[in-house]
């Protein structure tokens, strides 16, 4: 299992780069609307690639079997989501915040087919999907988050 860093595009979706208060604030109005609209929402924390500091975002997600299925579409960005670095830097350091419980996952990106069936997949749940991915020119990663097994 690995989370694969693909080639940035040459294209895509001007995201604003929000100050960080302004960013919180932002997100923690969104998230609880999205939430009450149906959207699966968790909290995905990670280690820096650069820093070492830990950071969290929330994501939407879309089950599959036991697993976790994040897209790092950044809106249709020319570049992928700081969070896909730090996931791909440090793959021992990664825990989701979902349904009241924090767990210790492992990443890997989904690749060829496997990719373009789940990508078409969740643009049929959530439109906005297949918006991003007409944005840019980068493909857009799918990643796959299963629990790490606890030792007990």
């Amino acid at each position: 299992m690995a989370v694969d860093i693909t080639p940035n595009g040459t294209r895509g979706a001007n995201v604003p780069k929000l100050p960080r208060p302004l960013r919180k604030l932002v997100f923690g109005i969104m998230t609880p609307l999205l939430r009450l609209r149906g959207a699966k929402i968790l909290t995905l924390v990670t280690t820096g690639a650069k820093s070492g500091r830990t950071h969290e975002v929330d994501l939407g997600w879309f089950p599959e079997a036991n697993n976790w299925i994040i897209v790092a579409s950044l809106a249709g960005a020319a570049k992928h989501p700081a969070w896909l670095y730090n996931m791909a830097r440090n793959p021992d350091k990664i825990w989701i915040k979902v349904d009241g419980r924090t767990v210790h996952v492992q990443a890997e990106s989904l690749r060829g087919d496997e990719r373009a069936q789940k990508y078409a997949e969740i643009a049929k749940l959530a439109p906005g999907y297949a918006t991003y991915q007409e944005q840019t020119d980068r493909e857009i990663p799918v990643i796959r988050l299963t629990a790490v097994p606890t030792l007990r």
